[in-house]
């Protein structure tokens, strides 16, 4: 892609996934479960931006940071790599590789655990980003939705203007944002000039960015200090800058896309690739074992060495809850 800025692909891999636990741990976060095809998520996220980027860097954390630098080395990839001491969200995130990068360097950032198919489509919305980026937008990509998901927040859009931003609705509401047809699916990917989010940052959250500037300033070998990191506030970049600025414009993005964050998006994907389902519609996770269904359907068995879990798949957004009560007793079962 010709482009008279030097770009770089951030890749986020911050998150825990306690919405694929047992699947999902501390130690092995989702990003890097290898159930996809034989790849983890985090190296098909490298590969799917590999022609795209001059430059990768990667905002990690203490206890993954060691998961992703494998898969790089395996490809050998040369990344900066950007290591939080302590999750302070997507704001403090993303400034850290804005302040890394070049004040000119066009950054395209992206979770590492999202499923993205149809890459022509995928490289035109990136193109078209860019081109924004370059002319001084912040880009959000909102993804065209094939139907109403109660699991995405979503992006109220007239032409490439952004009129709003919605959190994650009831049925209700996401069947309304369908019907009304100017609704896009948020998939967390942004793209814009280190400078300018930079800019927009400093005007509608200083305290983020002076203290994210700061920790950044005094980081070792990308190694953040964790004293310092647990003074900077812990907010979105949604809520510190995309709902506040004035140069915010959307890609409107026809690529297949899903940010795999319930069970019942694993289901459909693993569906989509020939992952074997009974008669019924039950589906099992994580073992070649002989499992047998009775009198149940849409049900998913997911098996790990340690804990297993059984959930019809429309209550896929529940199982955070049992993360959380796992975590409320201080579970060995969430490392």
């Amino acid at each position: 892609m010709e482009n008279k800025h030097s770009i770089t692909h951030v890749i986020l891999t911050g998150g825990v996934g306690s919405r694929l636990w047992p699947l999902s741990r501390k130690s092995q976060p989702k990003q890097y479960l290898d159930i996809f095809d034989g790849k983890s998520l985090f190296e098909m996220t490298v590969d799917r931006n590999r022609n795209i980027a001059d430059k990768v860097m990667v905002v990690g954390n203490i206890d993954n940071c060691h998961l992703s630098r494998k898969v790089l080395e395996k490809s050998n990839t040369e990344y900066i790599d950007i290591i939080e001491s302590t999750p302070r969200n997507t704001a403090a995130a993303i400034a850290f590789a804005a302040f890394a990068a070049d004040p000119d360097d066009i950054l395209i950032i992206t979770p590492s655990d999202h499923i993205i198919d149809d890459m022509e489509n995928y490289e035109t919305a990136i193109e078209e980003a860019v081109e924004k980026a370059s002319q001084g937008y912040i880009v959000t990509f909102g993804i065209v939705p094939t139907k109403p998901e109660t699991g995405y927040g979503y992006i109220e859009r007239k032409g490439d203007d952004v009129i709003s931003f919605r959190e994650k609705p009831n049925q209700v509401s996401a069947r309304d944002f369908i019907a009304k047809g100017n609704f896009l699916w948020n998939s967390g990917m942004f793209c814009f000039k280190a400078s300018v989010l930079l800019e927009e940052l400093k005007a509608f959250h200083p305290e983020v960015y002076e203290k994210s500037k700061l920790v950044w300033e005094s980081n070792t070998n990308g190694n953040l200090d964790l004293a310092l990191s647990l003074d900077i506030p812990s907010i979105s970049i949604d809520y510190a800058v995309m709902e506040r600025s004035k140069k915010i414009k959307v890609v409107s993005s026809q690529f297949a896309w899903s940010d795999l964050g319930s069970f019942e998006s694993v289901y459909d994907y693993l569906v989509s690739i020939g992952h074997t389902v009974d008669e019924n519609g039950n589906m099992v996770i994580g073992t070649d074992n002989y499992t047998a269904f009775i009198g149940v359907k849409d049900t998913i068995f997911v098996y790990t060495a340690t804990a297993n879990l059984i959930l019809k798949k429309e209550f896929s957004q529940d199982v955070k809850s049992v993360y959380n009560a796992l975590a409320r007793d201080n579970s060995d079962l969430l490392n």
